[in-house]
């Protein structure tokens, strides 16, 4: 299986949290992981960044962030161009997935946890 370098958006060291199980879970899986989220930390030798950081060869943008906090990311996102953006739970937004297609990066509304559960990450 080929390395997926993963960016987490949404990170926190908060155990019960999505974000905080989709690191744990993309790490132990052999993925490549890079976190930005609200708060400092660190998960699965994860360090969480604060800020958005220069990054290159994303393959997928993970997102655990509400529609309108997602507004901030539009044009980092894009400017990552990765190959896949995927929106889970919680996350949809029908006017990112328009500008994500405009700029041909593909749209997965999912869930992270359950395509790395059932092999289709």
């Amino acid at each position: 299986m080929r390395s997926k370098k993963t960016l987490v958006l949404g990170a926190t060291v908060k155990p019960e949290r999505y974000a905080f199980m989709a690191m744990t879970n993309l790490t132990e899986k052999g993925h490549a992981v890079v976190a930005i989220g609200q708060n400092e930390g660190e998960v699965a030798g994860v360090k969480i960044q604060t800020k958005q950081i220069p990054l290159k060869n994303i393959d997928t943008v993970t997102l655990y962030l509400n529609p309108v906090r997602q507004r901030d990311y539009y044009n980092y996102i894009i400017g990552l161009k990765p190959k896949r953006v995927i929106f889970n739970p919680g996350t949809e937004n029908p006017e990112f997935y328009q500008l994500l297609k405009a700029n041909n990066i593909k749209v997965d509304v999912a869930c992270t946890l359950v395509l790395l559960s059932t092999n289709q990450y």
